[in-house]
């Protein structure tokens, strides 16, 4: 099992990289999942729209896309995170990048658990979710 990250189009580089694995390992386990290969790739706008017209169809900017090539119980798959996206976002909620950054990894990592986002009530289990670990996040002793 490795998680790891990727730089693509980006100055951005990932600081609490321990700490976050240490969490996507938590919420993999705690969904009674194993944890596989999980690649995370920090790129900007630009390339992340492409990848969300090549593979979804959709025609908008985002902050995060997931692919899951899960196994059985095994979570394995790609997290992109456009790091423009997020740096807004982070303005507009008046969040640090920090913060913002490890709620879309969280939020990515959720999707490969099987999450989903495609109503409210769906919407608002996942942002408890993300919540709940970013509140674990922050009360680990660094690694």
């Amino acid at each position: 099992m490795a998680i790891k990250f990727f730089y693509d189009q980006t100055s951005y580089r990932q600081k609490d990289g321990k700490k976050i694995k240490k969490i996507i390992k938590e919420i993999i386990s705690c969904e009674k999942k194993i944890a596989g290969d999980i690649n995370i790739v920090f790129t900007d706008d630009a390339s992340l729209i492409k990848i969300n017209r090549e593979f979804l169809q959709h025609n908008y900017f985002t902050d995060v896309i997931s692919f899951s090539y899960n196994e059985e119980t095994f979570v394995k798959g790609e997290i992109y995170i456009s790091v423009d996206t997020v740096r807004e976002n982070s303005i507009n909620y008046n969040v640090s990048l920090k913060d913002e950054i490890a709620r879309v990894i969280f939020h990515g990592v959720l999707h490969l658990c099987d999450y989903d986002d495609g109503d409210e009530v769906s919407r608002e289990r996942m942002r408890q979710l993300e919540n709940f670990w970013l509140k674990q996040f922050y009360e680990k002793r660094d690694v």
